[in-house]
């Protein structure tokens, strides 16, 4: 998503110190969100748009520093993962990365260096090592019968 179309804000951002204008692409498919970051991205997705405080204050519990989180916020505008806009001295952040991007994203990055891309070794791999509970055996038959179904 991009400002302008969609997102919580309903024009284009300029630029100054915190933020970023966010033009043809996102930058979210381009550079990497750390774990970090994503702590941050969790609080955005789970409500937003926020405040820095209002981050900040949803952080508590994670001991970081106010000037940490508010680097995490910068670089996230810098990545295009979220978009500011000012009102009055403060600035509202909001997610333009979609979590489900992102969750597709990381799992396919997993998928790929762990297992080749391929989901087999890795449904394997947690059945060895006895991670799989009868629910989770009983939801992998159904979606099996599901795309054995498909036309």
């Amino acid at each position: 998503m991009r400002a302008g179309v969609g997102s919580p804000f309903d024009h284009c951002l300029t630029s100054n110190l915190f933020t970023r204008v966010i033009d043809k692409n996102c930058g979210c498919n381009r550079m990497p969100i750390s774990d970090a970051e994503a702590v941050v991205m969790q609080v955005l997705w789970d409500g937003a748009p926020r405040t820095a405080e209002e981050v900040i204050a949803a952080l508590v519990h994670t001991g970081w520093a106010e000037p940490t989180i508010k680097t995490l916020l910068n670089r996230l505008l810098t990545k295009g993962a979220v978009a500011a806009e000012k009102h009055g001295r403060r600035y509202h952040y909001a997610p333009l990365l979609a979590r489900e991007q992102w969750v597709q994203q990381q799992s396919e990055g997993l998928l790929q260096r762990l297992f080749g891309g391929r989901v087999a070794p890795l449904v394997a791999h947690f059945s060895e090592r006895g991670q799989l509970s009868a629910s989770d055996i009983a939801e992998l038959k159904r979606l099996l019968k599901e795309l054995d179904d498909a036309p």
